[in-house]
């Protein structure tokens, strides 16, 4: 007998190792057909040992290869799936094409575009941005934050009323409903009196919530230009890793106004009953602003309607030569698996690790990487005063235990964490840096948003900024409870072991 015979007649005869599995009988066809799947599934793992691992993070690469191990069928199926982040590359050449242009548009501007005089730190996070971004810092802006949520919606509808030349608007999801019915009507009217109107939501971020239809519904009876973002629609050609989210909320109005934070247009309950019946409203954060700035947000708003639609927006890129209405300097930083870089994470960090006295995070899905884990608890053992705004009871069961397997290493370096009380959801997303920087925009600290979202973050500088950000801060320490580390330790093993099991699942990406 060969060597190869013999093999097959120890893996896989009555008295070899498949009677272990399966012991019953078996009939040639099927032997030879586990057979022939045992060594499939064995060269999978194989080959996909060195394929998993390149341009990944460890964490990531090791959660893969341990699903693709375990179970490798499905392993494999779901690393099809989801394995990959980037978008296509007819999307990639967009954005490079785009970022060009930019770069034309802006080095024709007396040099330099910011005459900020602050913190070599500060200019050398702007410095990053541009490289990565493409987008420069400006001067001359103004800001207000508008942290009450139907009162953001109102703020968009009273803009929208006065729009006399164009709306651009795109937020991840998207509904018609009683609080939002009120700025929908106001971009109706607007389309039906000449102005043009451009809308742009997530596809599978909007469809997820109820309404949908009726939302479509209301959409084609209208004027206003709309499309879906990274639809996944496969019987029109429309396909991509599924989990691909455009989780940006931009509106501009005649290159003046803008709108941008971290609410979504809907109702703060998110149309869901079960929500209603506990009181569960979610908590945001948006922004109104006035001045250059406008301008560079809208080239974000034209890069993804360019990507949807393949109508250009050119002639909306250029910064304006109008007075400055305000003196805030800022800078729009885009993000996305649309770049070759992390732009949001590699600015974090920078900030984080230049920070001197005080560090206040706000972030409802808080499960960082390494290098910002690292960066958050360096900054707090260097002697930095570091405060972190999360919610009592998160909305996603996964993510919120996967954030709660970090508290430990962040409460042993020092920082101290503000639960916002149950049953509401901070959902607001920024951060500031001693009292020279405030970020606010779509961002999480989460890994998803590092890498599979498509964001925007604004980065204001000046300490009038940061003290508005502050008073914010505030309102939710006032209504919060201090996590602390005895208490922490000490809970149950079961729960730690769902946050551990839950933490594996954040780095599958």
């Amino acid at each position: 007998m060969t060597l190869p015979d013999r093999l097959w007649s120890l893996l896989f005869t009555e008295r070899g190792g498949w009677s272990v599995l399966f012991p019953f009988p078996l009939g040639q066809e099927w032997t030879w057909l586990l057979g022939v799947w045992a060594i499939v599934e064995i060269a999978m793992r194989i080959v996909l040992l060195g394929i998993i691992p390149g341009n990944r993070r460890p964490t990531t690469a090791m959660a893969w290869l341990l699903a693709v191990f375990l179970i490798p069928s499905v392993g494999f199926v779901l690393f099809l799936l989801f394995g990959n982040f980037k978008l296509s590359k007819r999307r990639r050449e967009q954005q490079e094409e785009v970022n060009r242009r930019v770069r034309a548009v802006t080095s024709d501007l007396s040099d330099p575009v910011s005459d900020y005089s602050g913190p070599e730190w500060v200019k050398s996070a702007g410095e990053l941005n541009h490289r990565l971004g493409s987008l420069p810092m400006v001067d001359g802006n103004k800001v207000e934050l508008i942290p009450g949520y139907e009162e953001s919606i109102k703020a968009m509808a009273e803009a929208v009323r006065g729009a006399t030349r164009y709306v651009n608007a795109e937020f991840y999801i998207m509904s018609s409903d009683s609080v939002t019915d009120e700025l929908l009507t106001e971009l109706e009217k607007a389309a039906e009196r000449g102005v043009e109107v451009r809308l742009l939501f997530d596809h599978i971020g909007t469809l997820r919530v109820k309404g949908y239809r009726r939302l479509i519904r209301r959409l084609k009876a209208g004027k206003i230009q709309w499309r879906r973002m990274l639809p996944l629609l496969p019987i029109h050609g429309q396909w991509r890793r599924p989990d691909l989210r455009n989780h940006r909320k931009i509106m501009v109005i005649d290159g003046t106004v803008a709108f941008t934070g971290s609410q979504n247009l809907i109702e703060p309950s998110y149309n869901n009953p079960k929500h209603r019946k506990v009181g569960r409203k979610w908590v945001e954060l948006m922004s109104r602003l006035e001045g250059p700035i406008v301008a560079t947000l809208n080239v974000v708003f034209a890069t993804d309607w360019l990507s949807e639609t393949d109508e250009s927006l050119e002639d909306q890129l250029r910064l304006p030569s109008q007075p400055s209405p305000g003196n805030v300097t800022a800078q729009v930083v885009p993000s996305g698996p649309g770049f070759a870089t992390e732009n949001n994470l590699r600015l974090f960090n920078t900030l984080i690790y230049s920070a001197q006295h005080r560090i206040s995070i706000c972030s409802p899905y808080f499960v960082p990487d390494d290098s910002l884990l690292y960066a958050i608890t360096t900054a707090a053992q260097r002697g930095v005063d570091v405060e972190l705004f999360v919610s009592e009871k998160g909305d996603q069961f996964l993510v919120h235990h996967a954030q709660r397997s970090y508290y430990e290493a962040l409460l042993d370096a020092g920082v101290r964490i503000y639960l916002y009380r149950a049953p509401y959801v901070l959902h607001a997303k920024h951060f500031t840096i001693d009292d020279e920087v405030a970020v606010l925009g779509s961002s999480n600290m989460d890994m998803r948003s590092f890498s599979l979202n498509m964001e925007v973050s604004v980065m204001l500088l000046g300490t009038e900024t940061v003290n508005l950000m502050r008073a914010v801060e505030s309102t939710y320490r006032e209504v919060s409870r201090e996590l602390m580390l005895e208490d922490w330790v000490d809970r149950p093993p079961l729960a730690k072991y769902v946050d551990n099991v839950a933490r594996l699942t954040a780095t599958l990406q």
